[in-house]
């Protein structure tokens, strides 16, 4: 007597076939649900010490490149060292309890540990300078911090994000005088020169444009 029906021999070659669908499912979800924080948009960790950019790029009108003044000449955009706050809180709000731990960082010469909050995964390379040198805005990266007092994550940072910008550059594009002006608005002449500049970029769409 057969104990099990015929297609009970099929099970093999459905296993063999819904398996690799299954697990590609389960690398979707996890990839999508279970991605680290510094990957979303809004991510706003809390910092050591209560740094508003909204005052300090804003409402002083500090230029970005003041305290992070790698950015033109390296791939990275510096954490400002210590003494970059203290050329200014040297005389400015000295007695201040909410800056406590940069005055100790100063005497102590160690490094108050800022949160990053832009970071792209590992396997990717992104240099600064070049972006800038393209006249590529903070802002259209970073958003406007200067309306932040606690800066938060404003764009996706995702590979399709940047492709759409690598793909059609041209409205991200302004004078490089204006690059950390954060309210600017292009004119007429603004986008078509900006187009023209676009169209002598190049920007690179292949994988080892990013991933080397």
């Amino acid at each position: 007597m057969q104990i099990f029906p015929r297609w009970v021999n099929k099970t093999p070659l459905l296993l063999a076939a819904v398996t690799p669908v299954g697990l590609v499912a389960v690398v979707g979800i996890v990839w999508y649900y279970f991605s680290p924080k510094y990957k979303e948009v809004g991510y706003a960790p809390k910092q050591p010490v209560a740094y508003s950019h909204k005052l300090h790029a804003g409402d002083l009108g500090i230029d970005c490149r003041y305290c992070h003044f790698t950015v033109e000449t390296s791939p990275r955009a510096n954490v400002p060292p210590t003494q970059v706050c203290m050329n200014c809180h040297a005389q400015v709000k000295t007695d201040s309890p909410l800056l406590e731990k940069v005055r100790q960082s100063f005497e102590t010469d160690k490094p108050v540990e800022w949160v990053r909050i832009h970071k792209i995964p590992d396997h990717a390379q992104f240099v600064h300078s070049p972006h800038l040198k393209a006249g590529v805005g903070c802002v259209e990266c970073h958003g406007r911090v200067d309306q932040m007092p606690v800066v938060a994550q404003d764009k996706e940072l995702s590979m399709s994000w940047c492709l759409d910008c690598h793909r059609d550059p041209a409205p991200r594009l302004r004078p490089k005088e204006m690059i950390t002006k954060m309210d600017w608005q292009p004119s007429d002449t603004d986008r078509t020169n900006a187009a023209a500049v676009a169209h002598g970029l190049q920007p690179p769409t292949h994988c080892s444009g990013c991933h080397r």
